[in-house]
C-alpha cells in the first residue's frame, strides 16, 4: 500500500508545478482574449500548434528511452550523458537550419514578412527539447520538489514578461515617449511579444538546469545510443502522431476553411475555448509525470496487474469529477474570457471528454512499454492520426472548428478501445469495467439532465448543478469507501 501513497504523494508534488503552474500560465488565455482580437490570438494558437509538433520530433522519444535504460542500468550517468550529447547536437543543427531557411519557412506556413517568428521558435523549441532530459533525470532520481520549483519559475517569468511587454511597456511609452523603454519595446511587434516572453523564460530555465547538465562527465556510448534510438523511434512516432491528433486541427483550419470565413479569427475562438479544458489537461499531465517512473520501477511486481487496475479506476473517477465540475459551471467559467470568444463554448464538453479518453489511453498503454512492444504504440498512434486527418479534411470545410473537435473525440475514443483489447492480449489487467462503465453512465446522465435544467434561473440552476456534483461524489463514496480506507490506511500489515 506504500506504493499507492508514494504515487499519490509524487502526483501531488508534480501537480504543484503542473496544476498550479499551468493554472497560473492558463490565466494568460483570458488575458490574451481581452488584449488581442480573435484573429491575433489565432496566430498564437497556430504557431504553438507547429511548435508542439516539432518539439516531439526534436526529442525523438529520448525521454522515455532514458527512463527505460537508466532504470535497468548500473551506469545511469552514462545513459544520461549519451542522451544529453545526442540532444545537444540535434537541437543545435535544428536552430542553424531554421535560421538559414527562416524566410522560406515563414512564407510556407503563411507568415511572409515575419521570419523572426521562425528564429524565436527555433530557439525556444531547441531549449525545451534539450532541457527535457534534465527534467527527466530529476523525475527518475525522485527529486520532484526541484522539478516543481524550476517549472514554476519558468511559468512565473513567462507570465511576468507577457505582462511587462503587452501591458506595462505600452503605457510607459504612451505617457513618456522618450523613456528608455523605447529601446526594448516596439508596438509593431504586437502579438510577437507572446513568443519573446516564452523565449526569455526558456533561457532562464536553461540557466537553472545547468547544474544538472554540467555535473555529469561527458561520456558517449555509440552502441547504447543506437539501442536507445531503436527503442525510442516508435515512441517518436507515437508522440508525433499524438501531436497530430491534438494539434493538427490548429494547423489545418487556416488552410481548409474558406477565406471569407476568416480562418484565423475562427481559430482564435477555437483555441481560446480549447484552453478552457485546461483543468483536465493539468490533472492528466501531473498524473503522467508520476505514473511513468512509477510503473517502470515496479514492472516485476507480482501484484502489478491489480495495482494498475485500481489506478485506472480512480483515474477515471477523478477525470469524470473534473468533467462534471467544468461543464456544470461553464456559465461561470466563461466570464474569464472576453465575450467575443463565447460563441465557441459549445466545443468545451467535447474537448474535456476527448482529453479524458486520452488520459485513459495513456494509462492503458503501459503494456506495450513494459513488454518492449513500442511498435504497437506507433500502430495505434498512426491509426489515430489517420482518423484525425480524414475527419478534419472532411468536416473543417463544412463545420469549421466543431469538425476539429469531433475529429479528436473520435480519434482518442478509437485509440482507447484498441489499446484496451491489444493490452488484454499481451499484458492482461483485471480492470473493473463494470464499475468504470457505471461511473461513466452516472456522469453522462447528470450531464444530460443539466442540459435540461440549464434554462432555469441562475440561482436554481447552480443549486441543481451543485446537487448533481454531490450525487456523483456520494455514489463514488458509497461504492469505494472500503477500498479507499484500505489503500490509504496508515496501519501496517503485521
Amino acid at each position: 500500500m506504500n506504493s499507492f501513497k508514494k504515487l499519490a504523494g509524487d502526483t501531488a508534488i508534480y501537480g504543484m508545478s503542473s496544476i498550479i503552474g499551468r493554472f497560473l500560465n492558463w490565466w494568460l488565455v483570458p488575458y490574451y482574449s481581452f488584449m488581442f482580437l480573435p484573429g491575433e490570438y489565432g496566430v498564437v494558437a497556430n504557431l504553438y500548434a507547429y511548435a508542439a509538433l516539432f518539439l516531439v520530433i526534436l526529442t525523438y522519444g529520448m525521454e522515455t528511452s532514458y527512463f527505460r535504460y537508466a532504470s535497468k542500468s548500473r551506469n545511469r550517468a552514462l545513459v544520461y550523458s549519451t542522451s544529453l550529447i545526442s540532444l545537444f547536437f540535434t537541437t543545435l543543427s535544428f536552430v542553424l537550419a531554421a535560421i538559414v531557411f527562416r524566410d522560406s519557412i515563414a512564407t510556407l506556413i503563411g507568415y511572409p514578412g515575419h521570419s523572426e517568428y521562425i528564429v524565436w521558435f527555433s530557439v525556444i523549441l531547441s531549449i525545451d527539447a534539450f532541457t527535457s532530459l534534465p527534467f527527466a533525470r530529476l523525475r527518475l532520481n525522485n527529486r520532484p520538489v526541484k522539478f516543481a520549483v524550476i517549472k514554476l519559475i519558468n511559468i512565473g517569468f513567462n507570465i511576468g514578461f507577457n505582462l511587462f511587454f503587452i501591458s506595462v511597456c505600452p503605457k510607459i511609452v504612451q505617457s513618456n515617449p522618450d523613456s528608455i523603454i523605447r529601446f526594448i519595446y516596439s508596438p509593431d511587434i504586437g502579438v510577437g511579444y507572446v513568443f519573446i516572453s516564452n523565449l526569455l523564460a526558456s533561457l532562464i530555465t536553461l540557466v537553472l538546469l545547468l547544474p544538472e547538465i554540467i555535473q555529469v562527465s561527458p561520456k558517449f556510448d555509440r552502441q547504447l545510443l543506437k539501442k536507445m534510438l531503436h527503442y525510442g523511434f516508435p515512441i517518436l512516432i507515437v508522440g508525433l502522431a499524438g501531436m497530430v491528433n491534438q494539434n493538427i486541427d490548429k494547423v489545418l483550419i487556416p488552410f481548409l476553411m474558406p477565406a471569407e470565413e476568416n480562418p484565423l479569427f475562427q481559430l482564435g475562438i477555437y483555441g481560446a475555448n480549447y484552453k478552457l479544458a485546461v483543468l483536465m489537461n493539468m490533472f492528466i499531465q501531473a498524473f503522467r509525470y508520476a505514473f511513468e517512473p512509477f510503473f517502470f520501477s515496479r514492472e516485476n511486481g507480482r501484484d502489478d496487474p491489480r495495482v494498475y487496475a485500481t489506478i485506472m479506476k480512480y483515474f477515471v473517477i477523478f477525470g469524470l469529477f473534473i468533467f462534471l465540475g467544468m461543464v456544470l459551471y461553464l456559465d461561470v467559467i466563461k466570464v474569464i474570457i472576453d465575450s467575443k470568444y463565447h460563441e465557441g463554448l459549445k466545443v468545451v464538453p467535447i474537448i474535456l471528454m476527448e482529453n479524458l479518453f486520452f488520459g485513459i489511453y495513456f494509462v492503458l498503454s503501459l503494456w506495450y512499454k513494459l513488454k518492449d512492444m513500442t511498435r504497437y504504440g506507433a500502430y495505434m498512434a498512426i491509426i489515430g492520426a489517420v482518423i484525425t486527418l480524414i475527419i478534419n479534411f472532411l468536416l473543417i470545410p463544412w463545420m469549421g472548428y466543431m469538425g476539429s473537435a469531433i475529429a479528436i473525440f473520435v480519434c482518442f475514443l478509437t485509440m482507447m478501445i484498441i489499446s484496451y483489447f491489444w493490452g488484454q492480449k499481451y499484458f492482461p489487467v483485471p480492470y473493473d469495467k463494470r464499475r468504470i462503465g457505471f461511473y461513466f453512465l452516472v456522469a453522462m446522465v447528470l450531464f444530460s439532465v443539466s442540459r435540461i435544467t440549464g434554462q432555469q434561473p441562475a440561482m436554481v440552476k447552480y443549486l441543481l448543478h451543485t446537487f448533481f456534483i454531490l450525487v456523483y461524489l456520494f455514489i463514488v463514496y458509497r461504492s469505494e469507501k472500503t477500498e479507499i480506507n484500505r489503500l490509504f490506511s496508515h496501519r501496517k500489515k503485521k
